[in-house]
């Protein structure tokens, strides 16, 4: 379970800094990121952007499925999975999209939130009845 755990922090965390790095994809939250000192990120925003953000919301995605489906928390599984979900799909089915931009935010909203609700209240195993 603490495997679980810190592997979806870490893949949330990944993944918003790799979406920091690319300033011309998603300029507000680049913006943050050259303000919090990554600016230095841009110079590697095609591997950002095309390896690891997938990389980590994938295991974003596992990592909360693994969490959910073992501790029967139905509505944190599916707030869990829909972040990394929306990531993913911004990215391979929606990239070119007007709208992808918000639905791409959105997703590393919902990490970022399950994320901390996960670091606040951490489930325990609910009893089958």
């Amino acid at each position: 379970m603490l495997f679980t755990r810190l592997t979806d922090k870490t893949a949330s965390l990944g993944a918003i800094v790799s979406a920091m790095g690319c300033g011309m994809c998603f300029p507000a939250i680049a913006s943050i990121g050259s303000t919090l000192g990554l600016g230095f990120l841009a110079n590697f925003e095609g591997v950002l952007i095309n390896t690891l953000l997938p990389l980590f919301a994938g295991i974003a995605l596992f990592a909360n499925l693994i969490s959910g489906v073992r501790q029967r928390a139905w509505l944190r599984l599916a707030l869990g999975v829909a972040g990394p979900l929306m990531v993913l799909s911004t990215l391979y089915l929606f990239w070119s999209a007007d709208w992808s931009t918000y639905l791409f935010y959105l997703g590393l909203l919902f990490m970022l939130g399950v994320s901390i609700w996960d670091f606040i209240s951490p489930t325990t195993r609910e009893c089958a009845v």
